[in-house]
Formats: structure tokens, C-alpha cells, sequence
């Protein structure tokens, strides 16, 4: 990677250019896939975690008799928004709670910023934890907790700031939000997309390094996904740090993906910049990206 992108790059801040990332990209892309699941990223870096904020090589986890990743290969480039897309049922979740040590691997790695999380100790591990923000599918509000109390429960368990301090951030995050009238009211008063927009306060509220998003417009109507999309990339933009929103909406992909990886039958079938995976001619790729009948991908 050249000197002046990684000199550009500060955790926690606007990463380096989109178009720089893809280039650099393009430059770890491994077109030697054999069958189908052509395209996985390769990990070599001149300095681990200089271009990939997270990657996992040949990850395999299965519960009981049913095997959910299949020697997973998928890396996320550093200060992006980067889509990992698939149908229903192929992993997603279960890569997410690999991504921060709430599950760990049968085999393989999963590395965030140059560092093992199998091989973590406990104390490095809740370290490494606290670079993460997550929003989940219905927000995981705290049902008797105030909005505001939601949003400063990271703060409040993470640092000895000062009660105005909190405040400080919290009414910052939820103006961010559009929420900043509603920090009195409970979970049970909010709509669906309140509840989303609230979640992902709490996510930025610690200041994250890596955001995950675990299929955000679950439940939401078209409208309101493409609002929660269009938040998402305004914060990005002014916050930096690298996002991975894990989804099975197409539209969502394109409204907001810089660079997306296909998951399938717990393997990545192919990952690239956004415009070269809807322009791809792998056949999983082109069935699932353009709503097609015809192709691999079928009712089973």
C-alpha cells in the first residue's frame, strides 16, 4: 500500500479514499477459485492488518450435525462500508458473533487488526471488544431503561465520565439521530425505526473503530431501510471507521456498499468493489444480485 494512503488512515477518524481501498483491493484478489465459491480474498499484507481491519481464512464452525461455515475466506477493508450479502439461513449471525469472540471457531482464524481473537487472552479480548459498536436486528434496547439511559449505558459502564459528560455525548449521538426529543421515552413507545435509529446511537456512543450491523432493515419497511441506509452513510462519512453491514437486501447493497462479499452455504462465493460484484458473471452472484429464477440458487 502506498506511504500517503496509510499515513491518511487514523482510528476513529474519515479513513483513506474509497477509490484508493478498492484499488488496493483489487491487488489482494484471488481469481484462482476453482468452483463456484471463485473469488474469496486473500490475507497476505506486507504488515498485518495494514489494509484489512478484519479478515477470517478458512473458518469452519458447525452446531451438532449442522455445519453453518464451511472454511469461510472473507476479508473487510479498512474504512469502508463493506456489505456482507446473502439469503436467509447462510451464516451471517454466526459470522458476526465469531467477528467478536462470542463464538469462536472450530478451526481457522478470524483476525482483527493484525491480532488473533481465538488466540486472545479473556483481558485482550474485552479490550479488543470496546473497538466495536453493534447494532442488532430489533436494537436490543433495555425495555425499562429510558432512551437516554439506552444510549449512556456503554458510557456509564466503560469510563468514569462525569454525569455531564454523558450527557454531553449522549444528546450529541441522539441528535445524530434525529432522536434528540424522544430521550425520555421507553422502548415500548418507539416505532420500529426509532428503535433502529436508537440502537445505532448506542453503537457510536463509545466512539467505535469497526461498527457491525446486523441485518438493519429486518423488519422495516422499504421506506424507513433506505432512510436507516442513507443515516448510516452520513455517519460514516462523518465519523470514519470501518462499517460491516451484514444483510440479505439487494437494495440496501447498492444504496450504500462500497465493497460486498456474497456468502453462500457458509463460503464466500465472490467479494469485490460494489461495482464489479453487480456487474459479475459468477452465476450465484448474478442469480442473487438480480433477483433471478433462473440460476444455482434455489427454494431449498
Amino acid at each position: 500500500m502506498a506511504e500517503d494512503t496509510l499515513d491518511d488512515r487514523s482510528p476513529g477518524g474519515p479513513g483513506p479514499d474509497a477509490a484508493a481501498l478498492l484499488d488496493q483491493a483489487a491487488e489482494f484478489q484471488d481469481e484462482t477459485g476453482a468452483d463456484i465459491h471463485e473469488g474469496a480474498l486473500r490475507h497476505d499484507e506486507r504488515v498485518p492488518g495494514e489494509f484489512w481491519s478484519i479478515y477470517c481464512s478458512d473458518v469452519y464452525k458447525k452446531f451438532g450435525r449442522n455445519e453453518v461455515l464451511r472454511g469461510l475466506d472473507v476479508g473487510i477493508p479498512e474504512g469502508m462500508i463493506s456489505i456482507i450479502l446473502g439469503p436467509s439461513g447462510t451464516g451471517k449471525s454466526v459470522l458476526i458473533k465469531h467477528l467478536i469472540g462470542l463464538l469462536f471457531p472450530d478451526s481457522g482464524d478470524i483476525v482483527v487488526h493484525g491480532e488473533s481473537v481465538p488466540k486472545m487472552t479473556l483481558s485482550r479480548l474485552l479490550e479488543v471488544r470496546r473497538k466495536f459498536g453493534i447494532l442488532f436486528q430489533d436494537g436490543a434496547l433495555f425495555g425499562s431503561m429510558s432512551l437516554y439511559d439506552n444510549v449512556a449505558f456503554p458510557l456509564r459502564q466503560h469510563t468514569d465520565y462525569k454525569e455531564d459528560q454523558i450527557a454531553e455525548i449522549v444528546n450529541a449521538r441522539l441528535v445524530d439521530v434525529g432522536l434528540q426529543n424522544a430521550g425520555d421515552r421507553v422502548p415500548s413507545e418507539l416505532s420500529g425505526g426509532m428503535r433502529k435509529r436508537a440502537g445505532f446511537a448506542r453503537a457510536l456512543v463509545l466512539g467505535p473503530e469497526i461498527v457491525l450491523f446486523d441485518e438493519p432493515d429486518s423488519g422495516l419497511d422499504p421506506v424507513r431501510t433506505a432512510l436507516l441506509c442513507d443515516l448510516i452513510k452520513q455517519m460514516h462519512e462523518e465519523n470514519g471507521g470501518t462499517y460491516v453491514v451484514i444483510t440479505h437486501d439487494i437494495a440496501s447493497a447498492r444504496q450504500i456498499g462500497e465493497y460486498i462479499a456474497v456468502l453462500w452455504k457458509g463460503k464466500i462465493v465472490q467479494s469485490g468493489d460494489a461495482k464489479s460484484m453487480f456487474e459479475s458473471s459468477n452465476p450465484f452472484v448474478r442469480q442473487f444480485l438480480n433477483r433471478d429464477v433462473q440460476g444455482p440458487l434455489g427454494m431449498e
